[in-house]
């Protein structure tokens, strides 16, 4: 289909949809420079980004490995390799299931919780510049939340009716 722009100016639907997924992953991609650029400053240097948003999304919770991409905790293809830095590290704690010794529970550990803790402060950061710049108000990041729910459940009905 081609996405260029129609009559007048304006974009049609299908070049809009793809500006949007190349801003989606262009965001992504920023937020982990952020993240990345945060721990520099606060002299947090041996994990990464990606490991620092498992952390974060993991928060209080215990989970197994497989529950992390169920849950949205994780995105990447290799959580067994950032589980098993981050329990080398110390950051996570792991341990068998006691019914099904196959599986392993991971928590975050004291050092794990302070990684979450500057990650609350980056983003309570954030959030108070979005408001006091006037980049956007709670109305405004409840639409653009809600637009992302709506893809995200369009996206998984399509994963789940290949099958």
């Amino acid at each position: 289909m081609d996405a260029q722009p129609v009559m007048g100016g304006q974009r049609d639907f299908m070049g809009s949809y793809l500006e949007a997924l190349a801003l989606i992953e262009r965001l992504h991609r920023l937020l982990l420079d952020v993240i990345k650029d945060e721990f520099e400053r606060v002299g947090v240097l041996e994990i990464n980004a990606v490991q620092a948003l498992l952390l974060f999304n993991i928060g209080d919770n215990e989970v197994t490995a497989g529950e992390l991409k169920s849950r949205g905790y994780y995105q990447g293809s290799n959580v067994s390799y950032n589980l098993k830095k981050l329990v080398d590290m110390g950051y996570m704690h792991h341990q068998r299931c006691e019914i099904d010794r196959r599986s392993v529970r991971v928590r975050l550990t004291e050092k794990g919780r302070e990684i979450r803790h500057i990650m609350g402060q980056l983003f309570n950061n954030h959030a108070a510049g979005l408001e006091a710049r006037a980049v956007m108000d709670l109305a405004g990041i409840e639409e653009i939340t809600g637009a992302l729910k709506r893809v995200e459940r369009f996206w998984t009905d399509q994963i789940r009716y290949i099958y």
